[in-house]
């Protein structure tokens, strides 16, 4: 689809030139900040509606001065409005809001690191580190999981300020989940203790005791940040690894509460460095519990 879309900046440009009478430096800096757009965007089609997402661009050029990012969000503002007044076609632009950038970002755990402890890990370590690194879920997210919010292939998630989303569970984490419920059914918390929840500090210290043992200095958010960060290697588009995330900072135009579109399931479950991992025994059927 960005085939086309480069035919329609050539014709905007155009129209600058010839019909708005815009000077050649004028027209060069449009047509610069364009081809980024186009470099890093991501443009596609979804409920009959044509999407840009931007997201990936303000996060590209978040460093630099507050006048270039300006100047470079209004060229893009430009051209949507003239796709939509003079060429009839209407396009969503998502990732236009104010977003802040945090400063420092902990560092991602590499893959290899990941799936060598869960190669090796006792059945409930590996899903502890499978639901934090497969769902991208913050500590207090899983301390608090209860089991009446897991259902066939979904959880369903409450975040901060009491916002729900509902995630997709990986065939790995169906295998982990059902394996784990027959071995140690909890009652009422994932993750419980004389039918208490397991607070954070709790699974904190297990993260950390499992991982070190393999040599490894690691965290709950460390693991939350790998998700996010792997995902977007792996070709996820940044709008639905923030809605994953349930991460309100990083949304593009309006906050999602459920990730129910079968196209954003097949790139999440084609994306995650899990997808293709099956630790569990083989003769599992690898359905998750109701």
């Amino acid at each position: 689809m960005k085939t086309g879309l480069q035919s329609q900046i050539d014709d905007f440009l155009d129209f600058l030139a010839s019909v708005r009478g815009y000077s050649p430096h004028t027209v060069t800096t449009y047509e610069t900040a364009l081809s980024q757009m186009l470099h890093f965007c991501e443009y596609y089609e979804e409920d009959a509606m044509q999407i840009l997402d931007i997201m990936p661009l303000r996060l590209k050029i978040a460093t630099n001065s507050k006048k270039t990012i300006t100047k470079k969000l209004s060229a893009i503002r430009s051209f949507v409005a003239y796709l939509e007044d003079h060429r009839g076609i209407q396009v969503k632009l998502m990732g236009d809001a104010s977003i802040k950038v945090p400063q420092t970002l902990p560092k991602p755990i590499e893959e290899v690191y990941i799936e060598e402890v869960l190669a090796e890990a006792a059945l409930d370590d590996r899903l502890l580190v499978g639901m934090l690194y497969g769902l991208g879920l913050r500590i207090s997210e899983l301390s608090g999981l209860k089991l009446d919010q897991i259902s066939g292939r979904w959880v369903k998630i409450i975040g901060k300020g009491n916002k729900v989303r509902q995630l997709p569970l990986l065939p790995y984490l169906q295998v982990l989940l059902a394996q784990y419920l027959d071995l140690h059914p909890p009652k009422t918390y994932l993750f419980e203790k004389g039918g208490k929840a397991l607070n954070p500090a709790q699974l904190r210290y297990k993260i950390d005791k499992l991982f070190r043992s393999h040599g490894i200095k690691a965290t709950p958010h460390q693991l939350r940040h790998s998700f996010a960060t792997h995902l977007l290697n792996h070709g996820a588009r940044i709008s639905d690894v923030s809605e994953l995330l349930g991460h309100s900072s990083m949304a593009t135009t309006q906050v999602y509460t459920k990730l129910a579109s079968a196209k954003k399931m097949e790139v999440y479950m084609r994306a995650h460095p899990l997808a293709d991992v099956m630790h569990a025994d083989e003769g599992d059927s690898g359905s998750g519990p109701e």
